[in-house]
């Protein structure tokens, strides 16, 4: 077993040695610490090229639609990106990731969620941590060579919080061939999450992802009550705006609701496909110690994996053939896929 840390308290948390990670995670200089692994893909704006793509538009039940750049594969599962709070398609994890997934001969979908800015013109609210309704949706209006053999899901920091609820929602009825998924860096509690982002050691990562919520905010307007856009604009905290404008847009009582209902307690025992949550001991953002908290082993498919260091959702390395949870990914979930093509 080895430590993790709380970066709040400090105090020593272990966790089973079936949750640490398999391989070892050696961080690539300079990019040595935590914050360092986090800030890498901002200060370094060098995403690969994953290649040509079709832009698709994917309907939702509202009359809403999802944008999307699919990338055809060569016979293999196509592999579905989701991506995080305030992101799109054009985040450097996504676009280095779907790079690392055509390699080896997979479909890639990049998938934008509802009010992201690719999705904005036909977004008349926005996504939330309980969005996998939306990602079902959307998937299912897939042409058919897109979803043969079948799908993989994985979703970064909150995408992954949504593909937590995408696979609860499929459970024993599946309506997609989702073979399996995978999560790097999600939120499993929510409001513990919330609670470390707001702390002070965080308080640039924390000014710098409201600033963005408001301005995306700010982009649904016309659409908006007036009373919500006007909490949106209010809020001092990131609690704030889900608990006046996230919360209430999306039929939750307040931030209390909206956190419980949300996190991957309630929706654990109901996933069927396999599952790998990857997350790192030094993220700045979700507090590891929230993932030593889960039941784990009341549900067999999913699996947890914490790695000694990445960051949220960094995982550089000393390879560029992707990230270290790119490869991960692959090497876990490779029982679960199809044999045609290469394996890493």
């Amino acid at each position: 077993m080895f430590p993790l840390w709380s970066m709040m308290s400090r105090s020593r948390v272990s966790l089973p040695s079936s949750m640490l990670e398999p391989g070892r995670f050696s961080p690539r200089f300079p990019w040595l610490t935590g914050d360092l692994q986090t800030l890498r893909d901002t200060l370094r704006r060098d995403p690969p090229d994953p290649g040509p793509f079709i832009r698709l538009w994917l309907a939702l039940p509202d009359n809403d639609a999802l944008s999307a750049a699919w990338h055809e594969g060569k016979g293999r599962e196509t592999v579905v990106l989701v991506h995080g709070l305030t992101g799109c398609e054009d985040g450097v994890h996504i676009r280095r990731s779907a790079a690392f997934w055509r390699q080896r001969g997979h479909g890639v979908l990049r998938l934008n969620l509802r009010g992201s800015r690719p999705s904005m013109p036909c977004s008349r609210k926005p996504y939330n941590a309980g969005a996998g309704d939306d990602i079902l949706a959307a998937l299912r209006g897939l042409p058919k060579e897109a979803i043969t053999p079948g799908l993989v899901l994985i979703g970064v920091s909150l995408g992954g919080t949504q593909v937590f609820d995408a696979l609860a929602r499929e459970g024993d009825a599946p309506s997609l061939p989702i073979v399996a998924a995978a999560t790097v860096c999600a939120p499993v509690d929510l409001a513990a999450t919330s609670a470390r982002m707001m702390a002070p050691r965080n308080a640039v990562y924390h000014g710098w992802l409201l600033r963005r919520m408001k301005q995306d905010a700010a982009l649904l307007a016309r659409h908006l009550p007036p009373a919500l856009l006007a909490a949106a604009k209010a809020a001092r905290s990131v609690r704030t705006f889900d608990d006046g404008y996230v919360a209430p847009l999306s039929g939750y009582a307040g931030a209390d609701d909206y956190y419980a209902r949300c996190s991957l307690a309630p929706k654990l025992a109901r996933i069927r496909a396999a599952l790998l949550c990857l997350t790192a001991a030094d993220d700045p953002w979700v507090p590891a110690v929230t993932y030593a908290a889960v039941d784990w082993a009341s549900n067999p498919r999913v699996t947890p994996l914490v790695a000694p260091g990445g960051g949220h959702v960094g995982f550089h390395d000393s390879s560029r053939d992707g990230s270290w949870a790119d490869r991960t990914i692959a090497a876990m979930l490779a029982p679960h896929l199809a044999t045609n093509g290469s394996v890493p």
